[in-house]
């Protein structure tokens, strides 16, 4: 299996995993009785989460807005025939989007969001090289 495939089943996994985490969470809220299943309705909450557990979804959705993206990289190279041009970056990228789901679950102080605006920005600058070479290529 490549790196690339690799690592989208990794980024994959990532993604599941925080979900698990905060999900695991509510559900045991939920089993014990403590809060009612409705209780985390989208764009009206009635409960109040511990702050890490809102880390921790913030951290999951921000792997599913940028998931596809990789996503589409992958499949773009992989149904070009270029799938060897993501290699040698491809765990460069997911050392940065793991240091970014880290940052994000520490803190979200003012230096925290920085540091983590700046991995972000190198995953988009690995996905920008990547097109352009799977582009040019």
């Amino acid at each position: 299996m490549s790196t690339a495939i690799t690592v989208l089943l990794a980024f994959t996994a990532l993604t599941i995993a925080l979900a698990v985490i905060y999900v695991g969470y509510r559900t045991a809220l939920v089993l014990s009785r403590r809060a009612p299943a409705n209780s985390w309705t989208r764009g009206a909450p009635s409960h109040e989460d511990p702050a890490w557990v809102t880390r921790f979804q913030n951290a999951h959705l921000n792997c599913l807005e940028n998931l596809p993206l990789y996503a589409a990289v992958v499949l773009g190279a992989y149904v070009s025939g270029q799938l060897s041009l993501l290699e040698g970056l491809a765990w460069i990228y997911f050392g940065a989007r793991v240091a970014q789901v880290l940052i994000h679950v520490i803190s979200t102080s003012p230096t925290f969001v920085f540091l983590r605006a700046n991995v972000w920005f190198v995953q988009l600058a690995i996905l920008a090289y990547w097109i352009y070479a799977l582009l040019a290529a």
